[in-house]
């Protein structure tokens, strides 16, 4: 008994102390269990909303950037200097090349012409050649070259059209070739043409309705008379009154003048004697008489 009362046995100031342990020993336990020591994990950054943000601002550092890079503006390629030509990306040669064939008071007046003095590439030429700026003379002068190129392959394709210069046998296709010239007029000239038995002059070309003397003058300018049509003559001593009114340029005024004069002198011995008659028409002299005659 007294061995057990020498273990467990304290006295007081004991007693409190192991107490006052439990107590601690309770209490720790207590804030063990009901409070969270863990350590708060990092906040995650790697949102849409951040990726975003960082997009925009990689975007702002480009714009930048660009903005501060060589911008490109239309230039005369004839006075681009060291400074110039080296911004452009062209090497020291090829600016030596340009201003060595300035230097012979020549000037480049295209891109082609540009890249077989300097001697750059077709990559390079694609890239400045847009903002290539020529004076108002080159372009005008380029302009006319096209149109004479062009006009000269036309000319060539027109020529092979045609299949005759004598105006007395050409054809629609052959009239047309004339610039001014269509189907209309084309016709219109041809059935002048057989009314006449054939052009025998020029200015009988006038006579067609609605020709302006300029398409005229085109007109005899490719085509020509070579041979005086065969016209069939009337004498003017047997013809009839219906016969001689057919008669190009005799209206009915001038038919009735010329059977009244032929009854009063009962024959006509001279061609010439037409001209006698009251009101005949001198100017029309030479064309008339190419239908008459006397016999």
């Amino acid at each position: 008994m007294n061995i057990f009362k020498s273990h467990f046995w304290h006295d007081k100031g004991q007693r409190n102390g192991i107490i006052l342990l439990g107590v601690l020993i309770l209490v720790f336990q207590i804030i063990v269990v009901f409070v969270d020591f863990s350590i708060a994990e990092k906040e995650d950054l790697e949102t849409p909303e951040v990726d975003a943000f960082y997009t925009q601002i990689e975007r702002i550092k480009a714009l930048r950037l660009e903005s501060k890079k060589f911008k490109l503006y239309p230039f005369n390629p004839n006075y681009i200097t060291d400074y110039k030509g080296a911004q452009l990306g062209m090497s020291l040669v090829a600016i030596d090349k340009l201003l060595t064939f300035r230097k012979t008071g020549k000037f480049i007046n295209s891109k082609k012409a540009f890249q077989e003095v300097t001697g750059i590439s077709d990559t390079l030429l694609e890239k400045i050649s847009p903002f290539f700026k020529f004076p108002d003379w080159v372009k005008n002068q380029q302009r006319k070259k096209k149109v004479d190129a062009f006009d000269k392959k036309f000319t060539k394709y027109v020529i092979s059209k045609r299949t005759t210069t004598d105006l007395n046998k050409a054809t629609i296709e052959d009239l047309k070739t004339i610039e001014g010239i269509g189907v209309v007029l084309s016709k219109r000239i041809i059935k002048y043409r057989s009314k006449l038995q054939g052009f025998s002059m020029e200015r009988q070309l006038l006579e067609v309705w609605g020709l302006k003397p300029e398409i005229a003058d085109d007109i005899w300018t490719t085509f020509n008379i070579y041979k005086l049509p065969n016209i069939q003559k009337l004498n003017v001593n047997t013809v009839t009154f219906k016969e001689l009114l057919n008669t190009p340029y005799v209206d009915y005024e001038l038919c009735k003048k010329i059977f009244e004069y032929r009854d009063a002198v009962a024959e006509l011995q001279n061609i010439s004697e037409l001209t006698n008659i009251q009101g005949f028409p001198l100017d029309l002299y030479d064309r008339i008489v190419l239908y008459l005659m006397v016999q």
